[in-house]
């Protein structure tokens, strides 16, 4: 492109001394070659970096698009006293409205399922339950990954067949708490190649007392591994998660969380969980939400082709793009 510009600029010049036409001709050339260098790397084709991580925003700050509500005796997308909210940046959890909680466990959901990822979020507790609300909830929440879908809820099951990474409040009196635990609604998992029965498992993670902000990462490689990071300290690992165990344990079954197709859960027992949808859970104590975004790993895994990335775990090389 430089090249050519000089070109031209010297064979103008030369037409220029001649005549004002070519003068004029000059100035008006020169304009629009210069718009042309200053405008070529808009045009260029954006280059790949295999190694540039792309973070996906699960939540635009701004409204609840992408995401679907399902709550306990509610209808599909049924927003109850406005228990969901998307204000100042943040996805809020809210009971404002509410004169007594009423049981109604509820869950967002974000609109794609993944297997192989990373995820990361910020979250904080804010003052007292609402009323109605269990003892064991307060400043307790938490987000679902590998969760069955919003559409596939029964309509008043109070929980999602998912792995839970448990959030929790310490309760100001000096006791410890832990967070980012594991709790399995229909699920198990193994440590240490042994099938763990308990229906939450505690981390290892600081007590956390007020209303200050947490972030949590998850690595989350399919059915294989689990871990739980705060901190850059993992707190938590967990492998092999499966549908089964019973819905909190074999003695508490699937009718205790009101979910009205059990048969077909229990002919899913000892499925491999591989992948799900990611929920964020209303359990009676207000909290909110912020940056939750996810890394991929699963991806187009052919060098050379546009949107192939270095760091992914798993090939999906149906997705590949390359040069037209």
């Amino acid at each position: 492109m430089k090249k050519l510009y000089r070109s031209v600029k010297q064979s103008l010049i030369e037409k220029s001394r001649k005549t004002p036409l070519h003068a004029a001709l000059l100035r008006s050339t020169l304009r629009y070659s210069l718009l042309l260098l200053f405008l070529q790397p808009a045009f260029a084709q954006k280059k790949n970096d295999p190694k540039k991580e792309e973070w996906i925003k699960l939540f635009n700050g701004k409204d609840l698009s992408g995401w679907d509500i399902k709550i306990a005796g509610e209808d599909l997308n049924s927003n109850y006293k406005n228990t969901f909210r998307a204000e100042n940046g943040m996805l809020r959890i809210m009971y404002d409205q509410y004169k007594t909680f009423d049981n109604k466990y509820g869950h967002i959901y974000y609109k794609e399922p993944f297997s192989y990822y990373i995820l990361k979020f910020d979250y904080r507790f804010l003052g007292d339950q609402v009323p109605g609300g269990a003892s064991w909830n307060v400043r307790n929440s938490g987000v679902m990954i590998h969760s069955q879908s919003a559409q596939s809820l029964t309509k008043n099951q109070d929980f999602p067949i998912s792995l839970e990474i448990q959030t929790l409040g310490g309760l100001g009196k000096g006791g410890v708490r832990h967070t980012a635990n594991l709790c399995t609604p229909g699920t198990i998992v193994e440590m240490g190649s042994k099938v763990i029965p308990a229906h939450c498992i505690d981390s290892k993670s600081k007590t956390y007392d007020g209303d200050q902000w947490v972030s949590i990462t998850a690595v989350v490689l399919g059915d294989s591994i689990i871990h739980h990071i705060i901190e850059g300290d993992t707190v938590l690992t967990y492998e092999k998660p499966k549908i089964g165990g019973g819905y909190i344990s074999p003695q508490n079954g699937f009718a205790s969380g009101h979910v009205d197709n059990a048969d077909y859960w229990l002919k899913l027992d000892n499925t491999p969980l591989k992948e799900g949808y990611i929920a964020l859970q209303s359990e009676s104590h207000a909290i909110d939400f912020r940056n939750v975004e996810v890394l991929n790993l699963k991806g187009c895994m052919v060098p050379g082709a546009l949107n192939y990335k270095s760091y992914y775990r798993v090939a999906d090389n149906s997705k590949c793009k390359y040069k037209k």
